[in-house]
C-alpha cells in the first residue's frame, strides 16, 4: 500500500526545520509523499495575526518546488473559518486511493496537548498519528489521554514517536530577525527568503 504523510501547520514561514524533520519522518515510515497543508485559520492560533494564507501557501510551494517527495495542498487554505485536523484527514481519505496508508505528523508539543483536539478519538481512528520525537528526549506518559482515546490508540501513539533531529529553528525567531534586519539565510530555502524580501513580509509585523 502506498503511504502519505500529511503535515499541517501555519508555516509562517516554512523553514528548514519543517523540511528536515518531515523528510526524516517520511523515510522512517517509508511513505511515497509528504503533503504540506498550510491552514488559513488554525484553531490553536485563534487571536494570533498570521500572514495572508496565499503568501504562506506560496512560500511552501517555493520551498519544495524542486523536491518530488513533497507536494503542497491548498485545501485547508480554502476553508472558511477554523479547520480541524479531522476534517483535513477525512478530505484526503476521500480523494486518495482507499488502501493508502495515511499518517499525520505531530510535533512533540502537539502530542502533549492532543487531548484538547477536536474529536481526537475519531482522528486516531482515521489515520496514524506520528510524532516527531527528539533524540534523548523523554517520551510523555500519555496517561492523560485515557479519557479520550482507547488503550490501543494510546499504545499506537507511543509506538509512533519517531527519532527525528532536533532542529532549533523557529518561525517566531525568523520573523523577529526579519524585523531586526538580520539575515535568515540558512534558516529558510533561498526561494522563501527571496519571496519574503520581495513581498516585504514580516518587516512591519
Amino acid at each position: 500500500m502506498a503511504g502519505v504523510l500529511l503535515f499541517g501547520g501555519s508555516f509562517d514561514p516554512i523553514h528548514y526545520g519543517h523540511l528536515i524533520v518531515s523528510r526524516c519522518a517520511a523515510e522512517q515510515l517509508a511513505v511515497e509523499r509528504i503533503i504540506l497543508t498550510p491552514g488559513a485559520h488554525p484553531p490553536h492560533k485563534r487571536g494570533q495575526q498570521l500572514t495572508a494564507a496565499q503568501d504562506r501557501l506560496e512560500m511552501c510551494r517555493r520551498a519544495v518546488a524542486d523536491d518530488p517527495l513533497f507536494e503542497v495542498s491548498d485545501w485547508e487554505s480554502r476553508q472558511a473559518g477554523p479547520n480541524y485536523t479531522l476534517r483535513t484527514v477525512q478530505h484526503f481519505r476521500a480523494v486518495l486511493p482507499a488502501r493508502t496508508r495515511l499518517h499525520w505528523l505531530l510535533g512533540m508539543d502537539s502530542l502533549v496537548e492532543l487531548g484538547t483536539w477536536y474529536k481526537v478519538g475519531e482522528l486516531a481512528a482515521a489515520c496514524s498519528l506520528v510524532s516527531a520525537g527528539r533524540p534523548g528526549y523523554d517520551r510523555p506518559g500519555l496517561s492523560e489521554l485515557a479519557g479520550v482515546l482507547t488503550a490501543e490508540q494510546i499504545e499506537a501513539l507511543r509506538e509512533n514517536i519517531l527519532e527525528t533531529p532536533l532542529i532549533e529553528i523557529s518561525a517566531t525567531d525568523i520573523r523577529a530577525r526579519v524585523r531586526a534586519g538580520l539575515s535568515i539565510r540558512h534558516l529558510v530555502p533561498d526561494a522563501v527568503r527571496e519571496y519574503i524580501a520581495a513581498r516585504g513580509l514580516y518587516a512591519a509585523c
